[in-house]
């Protein structure tokens, strides 16, 4: 039958985008709030930083509210018949209702909350009261002490429910106005409108719940918030509490594991210990630190590393020389599969194990790097990636981790007093050799000593080079070889325009890939080939005691991105205690050091000549990785003393890594 108005086709999904921003702004209180609670925790807030937590908060807030509101945003878009009718108004109107007014209510209750934990509440606050069973008594006492905060969320619920519109509202209901619109519809035209309308909508929805639109974008998480803060205290004020629960309900990242019971502690510490405590005393030596973590380079693309394949000559040949004048590892290892893993594990000493750290609810934990620790020391620090400011969340775990400034293509922009787009790859960010040298430049202007890391983009997916380069560098068999010829020459030339700076004889070079990526030749299409990467120490003067610890290539030792950090540290005398999953590959006897990685639901161990492959709960591999490099034959049953004694290793490793992240212990305190 006919449809007796058309009022619904247009005035529904209007009526509703105006609930929505009701709602907005409903948020925008809820943090004023929060803020106003909390403002003595913050004592250097300046004005125009609490306005940039209003402006940041707008991605999360967006975010949550689309999330809380699919429902009825469904309800509304979808072609479904009857829209008009009265109990249609009624579900639509309490679909809308409640689940805001819950979320408003979780975004005042946790502004008293937030001095007990220091950040955002997050869906563990479900498991970490579970114990307790006076919650009634607690709840009734905090509701008396707090009872302006339960005046506030009443008022905003009243504005929720009264400010509620919708086209059978009086506002829409004038004589004239209703004369007009009440033509009869056909259901066709009815479902054409309908669907227009949900096309249309459709894109910016996703991209809203996404927390972007570009092709960089990843969904944002709650780590995504120490972008936008100078200490990682402040995500809290960027943050919104839906957003934080919604995020992490049901998420179980790193469940607390049993391997080692209360009474077995010191056994499990005496396997391994994450907490480094300097014991010695010794002359801490000021030295300038620059790490580079290069996208996708590959141990496999290295003729160095090499040298045992016949007519291999790889392709990244100024690395290759600059290895020969280094410290580098013939068996070294990253400690995930993504960029997103490699900051953590290079500059927190921190591996991946089940998900990405700073994609978890463990993002908001208090973590440092060698940059934070440096920092201890009057260290001035900046990470550089020549990407979007943002983009694969980098800027904010930098800021998280202790990096105090961030260089990114808003500042290399500015930096060029001009538009960039001669130097954008037009996909990721800045050209690396344009980078590079910008990274020379501005470090040039930075006092000593300072603690910088940069991170590549070029060499990456879709594999090109810049046209000038187009038939410069080897193609080799695969379309990245090209990529990491071009790479590797931005690293000559910034180790070119370096070497004429007076800082560069006082600086500790250390490089890395951050992981693997296209792969040719069949030993690195294994279990630990797919993780191989150099990792390599560079100190061009030579007048430092214990210099020569800097020079050759190891063969016996095993090393891992995690290593860098406590190798650096330790080098320089760093004698304040620090947590750090990696070893100081410079001190730690060869058979004792190790990698971990986590592949596919298998955690993986490598120590001596052995990896072992392990679920969490049974090994189900055993192979001598030195030897049998296609990982073909499985010892599992052969050795079963190097199983026990490298289970104990790595389930030590788990135990104490599930414990730091659950208890907010990945700092000294």
């Amino acid at each position: 039958m006919p449809f007796k108005t058309k009022r619904d086709l247009y005035l529904l999904p209007l009526c509703a985008s105006l609930n929505l921003i009701v709602v907005m702004i409903l948020y925008a209180v809820c943090r004023a709030v929060y803020l106003w609670m909390n403002i003595g925790l913050f004592p250097e807030l300046t004005q125009p930083e609490m306005v940039g937590f209003f402006r940041s908060g707008l991605i999360f807030d967006i975010s949550a509210v689309l999330y809380s509101n699919l429902l009825y945003i469904a309800l509304v878009l979808l072609p479904v018949p009857g829209k008009e009718s009265r109990l249609y108004s009624r579900i639509l109107r309490w679909s809308y209702f409640i689940p805001n007014a819950v979320c408003l209510i979780s975004n005042i209750a946790d502004s008293a909350y937030f001095p007990f934990s220091n950040r955002r509440t997050t869906a563990s606050v479900f498991k970490e009261f579970t114990a307790e069973e006076n919650l009634g008594e607690i709840f009734h006492t905090e509701l008396v002490n707090h009872w302006y905060l339960a005046v506030i969320t009443l008022v905003l619920i009243a504005v929720l429910w009264l400010l509620y519109i919708h086209p059978s509202s009086g506002i829409w209901h004038s004589k004239g106005f209703n004369e007009r619109r009440t033509r009869p519809v056909s259901p066709g035209r009815y479902y054409l409108t309908h669907f227009l309308i949900l096309a249309a909508l459709a894109y910016p929805i996703v991209g809203g719940l996404r927390g972007g639109f570009g092709r960089q974008t990843r969904p944002i998480t709650i780590s995504n918030a120490n972008g936008y803060v100078k200490r990682p205290q402040e995500a809290a004020l960027v943050l919104n509490t839906p957003f934080s629960l919604m995020q992490t309900l049901g998420v179980e990242s790193f469940p607390r594991p049993e391997y080692y019971s209360d009474g077995e502690r010191k056994k499990m510490e005496s396997i391994f210990n994450p907490l480094h405590a300097p014991v010695a005393e010794k002359d801490f030596k000021p030295l300038n630190v620059v790490v580079f973590i290069m996208e996708s380079f590959g141990r496999e693309y290295s003729g160095y590393l090499n040298q045992d394949i016949p007519d291999y000559k790889g392709y990244m040949p100024f690395l290759d020389s600059l290895m020969s004048e280094s410290l580098t590892y013939r068996y070294s290892f990253a400690n995930g599969h993504k960029s997103i893993d490699a900051m953590p594990s290079v500059l927190s000493s921190i591996p991946m194990f089940i998900e990405p750290f700073f994609l978890t609810p463990y993002a908001l934990n208090d973590v440092s790097s060698m940059a934070g620790e440096l920092a201890k020391k009057g260290y001035y620090t900046a990470f550089f990636h020549g990407a979007k400011n943002g983009s694969m969340g980098f800027e904010a775990y930098a800021r998280t981790s202790g990096f105090g400034d961030y260089f990114g293509r808003t500042e290399y922009r500015e930096w060029l007093g001009h538009d960039d787009s001669d130097d954008y790859d037009g996909y990721w960010g800045i050209w690396d050799e344009e980078f590079f040298q910008f990274f020379a430049d501005k470090m040039s202007s930075f006092k000593e000593p300072f603690c910088t890391g940069i991170f590549s983009v070029s060499s990456h997916h879709p594999f090109i080079v810049p046209a000038k380069y187009e038939a410069e560098f080897p193609k080799g068999r695969l379309p990245m070889h090209q990529c990491v010829g071009y790479s590797d020459f931005a690293l000559r030339r910034f180790f070119e325009k370096a070497s004429a700076c007076e800082w560069f004889d006082r600086t500790l070079f250390i490089i890395t890939g951050d992981h693997t990526n296209q792969t040719d030749l069949p030993e690195y299409k294994t279990d630990a080939g797919t993780f191989a990467v150099p990792v390599i120490f560079h100190y061009p003067a030579g007048n430092v005691s214990g210099i020569n610890a800097l020079r050759g290539l190891d063969s016996e030792s095993v090393a891992q991105q995690a290593d860098i950090m406590p190798t650096v540290l330790d080098f320089l005398g760093y004698d304040i205690p620090y947590v750090a999953f990696g070893c100081d590959l410079l001190n730690t006897p060869a058979e004792e050091t190790f990698a971990v990685n986590y592949n596919n639901g298998v955690y993986q161990l490598f120590k001596g000549d052995f990896c072992l492959q392990y679920d969490g709960s049974r090994s189900s591999g055993l192979y001598r990785f030195r030897t049998d490099v296609y990982m073909k034959d499985n010892l599992l049953d052969k050795f079963p003393e190097v199983r026990e004694m490298m289970e104990e290793n790595l389930t030590s490793i788990i135990q104490q890594y599930m414990e730091r992240m659950n208890d907010n212990q990945l700092i000294v305190k």
